[in-house]
């Protein structure tokens, strides 16, 4: 097959002649005759803005790219080291990229390899790793203009103070780092932190009294699955800026004591069930629930954006009310041929339902398939309101949920239930 012909530039005199448009020069700081070295600082600190840290270190070519990179301020964009190249490469990052604004810290994966250990370390973990090679985590130190760290499953073993002592940082996410050894009051070396989120790490130790030195910038707590965390959560009531509160940790209190002025400016809050309504909380008598509801909803109702339907609570073993579903029933265990799948647990957790902008509750299974008739704490709402067709179509859907249960707004009695369940099998 022939190759194509290529194109030829024909004699401006030929009938046949294109007129190309002028080319247009290309300008460099104004100058078409301009090349790379006449391009200032702060036109080169702009273009490695558009770059991520990574993409920064790979385009420093020449010196002057160097020099601008060790002043440009990087972008806040994910800078994982999650590998030991990336480990290697934060060392050439501390004087390159001084002023990084963002880092993620996480395992570098299973081997011999490690971070440096820190003071007060836990000698059963050290002795795991055998002729370790050893990687300086102090040269986070060397970050000072951080605003966003996060440390994921980092093997860290003892106490890093170091690590606290950032002036600008506004977002702190430690997770996984059992043997990371820290109190809430190295937090003061946070000035300007915002959102704080810890969770799964069991070495934390504190009491959250200690978060009040960042009363005036705290915006998001969330420490959970830290049991050694403890105090009381209205500590924390009069926070200004605090929009969501997750507790899961040795937390006490009591919701009843949140006033009409405390955490005004929340959104979300989620407390252990060590707390008095808290998430979880263990009902001693089905009728104690009406007056946590009752303090919950007034909650709701001084502050309609807080969110609230993924609270729930259930009834103590404990309890006098309790007992045990099918298997418990004397009797009726003998005859083998029964369909007990049939059977449903008894209704013996509370949750809040939605329906539009009115809000109730209910008791229902620990599967949810279950439940019993809503009891509402809103009225009605007028039906020429906007909110009335979705209002609607929601409670329609809810009264389908309703079978075995049809009836009752709360747990039927030890009798009722055994009654039940035999006309249900025979």
């Amino acid at each position: 097959m022939p190759r194509p012909k290529k194109a030829r530039l024909i004699d401006a005199s030929s009938e046949a002649a294109v007129v190309l448009p002028p080319r247009r020069s290309r300008r460099i700081a104004g100058r078409p005759d301009a090349t790379f070295d006449d391009l200032g600082v702060d036109v080169l600190a702009l273009i490695l803005g558009f770059l991520g840290p990574f993409d920064i270190m790979r385009s420093r070519v020449c010196k002057k790219i160097c020099k601008v990179a060790t002043t440009a301020i990087v972008p806040l964009t994910e800078c994982k080291v999650d590998k030991i190249e990336k480990v290697h490469a934060l060392r050439a990052m501390s004087t390159a990229l001084a002023n990084l604004q963002q880092l993620d810290i996480r395992s570098f994966g299973i081997g011999h390899h490690k971070y440096s250990d820190g003071e007060e370390r836990d000698e059963e973990i050290a002795s795991y790793y055998v002729n370790p090679t050893t990687h300086d985590i102090e040269i986070l130190s060397s970050f000072r203009k951080l605003r966003i760290l996060e440390i994921h499953y980092a093997p860290l073993n003892g106490r890093y103070p170091f690590l606290f002592q950032f002036p600008l940082l506004q977002k702190l996410k430690i997770h996984g780092c059992n043997y990371l050894k820290w109190d809430l009051g190295m937090l003061a070396g946070l000035p300007l932190l915002k959102e704080l989120f810890c969770t799964c790490n069991r070495s934390l130790i504190g009491s959250i009294n200690s978060l009040r030195v960042l009363k005036d910038t705290l915006e998001m707590v969330d420490i959970s699955g830290c049991p050694h965390v403890a105090g009381n959560f209205m500590d924390l009531a009069d926070f200004p800026r605090l929009k969501t509160l997750i507790m899961n940790t040795g937390v006490i209190g009591d919701i009843r004591d949140i006033g009409e002025r405390d955490f005004t400016t929340l959104e979300s809050l989620i407390l252990p069930s060590g707390v008095y309504g808290g998430m979880g909380y263990q009902f001693q008598r089905i009728s104690d629930a009406p007056g946590v509801i009752s303090a919950l909803y007034s909650i709701k109702k001084q502050r309609p954006s807080l969110l609230i339907e993924s609270w729930h609570a259930f009834l103590s073993e404990d309890s006098p009310d309790w007992y045990d579903g099918i298997d418990g029933i004397t009797g009726i265990m003998d005859y083998e041929y029964m369909d007990y799948d049939e059977i449903p647990a008894p209704p013996m957790y509370i949750v809040f339902v939605e329906a539009g902008s009115r809000i109730g509750y209910r008791w229902e299974s620990a599967d949810s398939q279950h439940p019993c008739e809503v009891n509402w704490l809103d009225p009605e709402p007028d039906r020429e309101s906007n909110d009335y067709e979705k209002y609607t179509e929601e409670l329609h859907k809810i009264e389908r949920q309703v079978n075995v249960y049809r009836g009752f707004h709360q747990p039927p009695s030890e009798t009722e239930y055994q009654q039940f369940c035999e006309e249900m099998l025979f």
